[in-house]
Formats: C-alpha cells, structure tokens, sequence
C-alpha cells in the first residue's frame, strides 16, 4: 500500500498573502473553504469575471477582486497561490511563475501541479482537524470531514480550555508536563 507521505500544517492566513486566480464556480470553492475556516485570510482574487456569488463573498469578507487576466506580477509578495480558472494552460502557468519565485501553489483539480492540498476540515472552537486523501478523492475527505463533524463533541473546546488552564499551573519540566497531560486526556478516548 501507499503511504501518504504529506506534512499537514495549519497556516496563519491572516498573517500570509494569498492569491487566488479565477473567480467562477471553483474559485468560489476554494474562497469560501477558505474564508470559512481563515475568516480574516488576506487574499485577494485576481479574474477577468468574477461570479456573482465570488463578489457577494468577496464584499461580505472585505477581500479586494482585482478585474483583470493573470500577469506574473500579480504574484509580487505572495506567500500562496490557487489556480482555480477554467483554462489548463493558464493554471499550468501560474504554477510555473509561481515555482520560479518560490511560492506554494495549488491547481485545483490537477494534483501533479500543486505544493499542497486544500483538505477537508472539521472545526470545532479551537479543534481544527485537517484530512487529506493525498488528492486522489476529495469526496471521500469530504465524506471523512462529516463523519468527524458528527463524532466529535460540541463541548471539545470546553475540554481544550480546561486542558490550557491546567497546562498553565504547571511549574515543571516539559517531560512532566507532557506526562501529566497524557495521563488526563487518555481518559478522554478510553471513555467507550
């Protein structure tokens, strides 16, 4: 079997610039997964058209749409980039740019051509749970996504903040600390 030999990390949107290019029915997608989990994302849209629901989300969320085709230097101080237009041949270029300037990108739909993967995610207060299939089905992580979103319990969060409020009290070492918290949250999934 195949190992799925991703790293997930959890970026700070509201720190990185972002860029997305295309504004139809997958850029749409891709901004509205994004503002859902990262509301205060800095991104910016760059398309010819822009749907009306891209502009309805983009004015709800503050996010500029620059209305015009994809020129390299739109990449200018970016941290990442969607390619989410209709063309192919201009989403292989965007990755091209991009990788020349050392920016991750993502090419909706086309896993040979992205850094990363925007996965399914489950949120709940300050748990966050990334799931990737290693792009060969989204629909099974989004499948995954609502079987955790069912799963896991509202009050998780209510948990984790009493979990922070005891790890502040701690005045040992890392090994200790690390010790008494296993030894609390194991009770947690031996509760079946």
């Amino acid at each position: 079997m195949k190992k799925n030999e991703l790293y997930p990390v959890f970026l700070k949107l509201h720190e990185l610039n972002v860029l997305i290019v295309g504004a139809g029915n997958v850029g749409y997608e891709k901004l509205s997964f994004m503002l859902k989990s990262s509301p205060n994302a800095r991104v910016i849209v760059v398309a010819e058209e822009f749907s009306e629901e891209v502009r309805v989300l983009a004015e709800e969320h503050g996010v500029p749409l620059l209305h015009r085709p994809y020129t390299t230097n739109v990449l200018h101080k970016k941290h990442l980039v969607i390619a989410a237009t209709n063309d192919p041949e201009v989403n292989k270029q965007i990755c091209e740019d991009a990788r020349e300037r050392n920016i991750l990108v993502n090419v909706a739909d086309t896993p040979e051509l992205c850094d990363l993967y925007l996965g399914g995610i489950v949120t709940k207060g300050n748990v966050k749970i990334a799931i990737s299939t290693n792009g060969k089905s989204p629909t099974m992580a989004k499948r995954l996504r609502q079987l955790f979103e069912e799963i896991i319990p509202d009050d998780i969060d209510e948990l984790v903040e009493n979990l922070n409020q005891y790890r502040s009290t701690l005045r040992e070492n890392f090994e200790n600390k690390v010790e008494k918290l296993n030894h609390i949250t194991k009770s947690f999934i031996n509760k079946s």
